[in-house]
């Protein structure tokens, strides 16, 4: 396979999970595989994103579970809460993991330069130490960042990758946004204490959800306390002499807060790879634009991931550099990722699951549907003394019973929607489900006794 004109067969820029999961399989197909990463081997989701978040939301649910275990028979004493030694345990596993992304590399023969890289010419590719290197071809796997709008006094606000290595947390903290970030990071910071407001520019949380879903969570957070700013945009943001950020919305009066959080979406990161250089065509939001196969418009250029835009979702970038890894450099058929009926979640207080078409999408698409719901009180709620309701929600296709989307918000929710996914996917009918005895108690039983 070995290629003599160029120094290596791929060159990866980015080492995230869709480039660790490219390189290590192109290297496996007996490429000849080098890397570039400037941050940390590990990308986003690794570093400073999905999982640093969940181990967060881990933490968060013991101050309603140690309130709970009184009711269960647990007395546990006056709870104290300690941000710092959380924090460090976190940040210790995200080394952990960064370790083992990189062995994964070395394992595998991958040549990995902890350095920026820039594409400066047709299959070459230029290292922040000056290096130069061939390659034919050049897979962009640099993700996204977070996007932090216009407006005076945006450098005092911070972005999720921030909110991982705070020094305390904060009593009073507005969040920006209306996306999964936003509703995840603020059920965390309510959860540890902080007072919590959100302010969106619309009057939309979690915008491509079931609107059933957006609205009851919308109803639990308020019910736990956080609030709410809808229509309503940063006029300026000032520092004050004590640290504290005073806010002006628009609609608002002033206000202080200990912290401000920007969580109002992830742009592509593309700025500054030299893709220009060769021609690489991009989108309005700064993506590269690629084809089912994640190839760009130059022909030895490919990109995978968030860099693309596609779907921002791990999972969807592993998949797409697994099927250009294999598709490129294995003794196979080429093939397509796709991207249709992907489950996604929102870890949120309680979380979201979805998969497939929403009530709204199913009846512009397929016209005529059945809806099936159940609106429960979770059974460890009921011991707990808590009101807080669970919401399941099972849409299908009347003309052939087939199940196109299901939608819960309940505790564990993202748990029982993987298995759920793949009955989806494979276009089960309602009958196939109801044939399905549950296992009882659990909530996941509401899915296979919907009437």
């Amino acid at each position: 396979m070995a290629d003599a004109e160029y120094d290596y067969d791929l060159f990866t820029i980015g080492i995230g999970s869709g480039g660790v999961r490219a390189s290590r399989v192109a290297a496996a197909h007996g490429a000849r595989v080098a890397a570039a990463e400037e941050y940390r081997v590990g990308g986003t989701c690794v570093i400073r994103g999905c999982v640093p978040k969940k181990m967060l939301v881990y933490g968060a649910h013991f101050a309603e579970d140690l309130e709970d275990a009184q009711n269960f028979g647990w007395d546990v004493g006056e709870p104290k809460f300690d941000w710092i030694r959380l924090r460090d345990s976190v940040q210790k596993d995200i080394d952990r993991l960064e370790g083992l992304y990189g062995e994964t590399l070395d394992n595998h023969d991958v040549t990995v330069f902890r350095e920026r890289a820039e594409i400066t010419g047709d299959h070459e590719v230029t290292l922040a130490s000056g290096k130069v290197v061939t390659a034919k071809y050049i897979l962009v796997a640099t993700g996204a960042q977070p996007l932090v709008p216009e407006f005076k006094g945006n450098q005092h606000c911070i972005t999720s990758n921030e909110a991982f290595h705070l020094d305390e947390i904060p009593n009073r903290v507005l969040i920006a946004g209306g996306g999964y970030i936003a509703n995840e990071f603020a059920g965390i910071f309510n959860q540890f204490g902080s007072k919590v407001t959100i302010v969106n520019r619309s009057d939309v949380i979690l915008r491509g959800y079931d609107e059933s879903l957006r609205d009851r969570l919308l109803q639990i957070s308020l019910t736990k306390g956080i609030e709410f700013c809808f229509n309503a945009e940063f006029e300026y943001v000032e520092k004050q002499d004590d640290g504290t950020l005073l806010v002006k919305l628009t609609g608002h009066d002033e206000r202080e807060f200990d912290l401000v959080m920007v969580a109002t979406g992830r742009s592509p990161n593309t700025k500054g790879l030299g893709l220009d250089k060769v021609g690489v065509e991009l989108g309005s939001k700064g993506e590269i634009k690629v084809d089912d196969f994640s190839k760009s418009n130059v022909d030895y250029i490919y990109a995978v991931g968030d860099v693309t835009d596609r779907v921002q979702l791990t999972p969807v970038a592993i998949r797409e550099g697994q099927a250009f890894a294999d598709s490129l450099f294995g003794d196979v058929e080429p093939y397509a990722v796709d991207h249709s009926c992907i489950a996604s979640a929102v870890f949120s207080h309680p979380p979201i699951a979805s998969v497939g078409m929403t009530e709204g999408e199913a009846r512009n698409a397929l016209g005529s549907i059945k809806v099936y719901q159940s609106d429960f009180r979770p059974m460890k709620h009921v011991v707990a003394g808590r009101s807080e309701r669970g919401l399941y929600k099972m849409v299908v296709d009347a003309a052939n019973d087939r199940v196109v989307g299901i939608h819960m918000i309940a505790p564990e929710a993202p748990e029982i929607m993987q298995a759920a996914a793949v009955a989806v996917k494979a276009g089960l009918t309602k009958a196939d489900w109801d044939a399905t005895t549950a296992i009882h108690p659990t909530m996941a039983e509401e899915l296979v006794l919907l009437k």
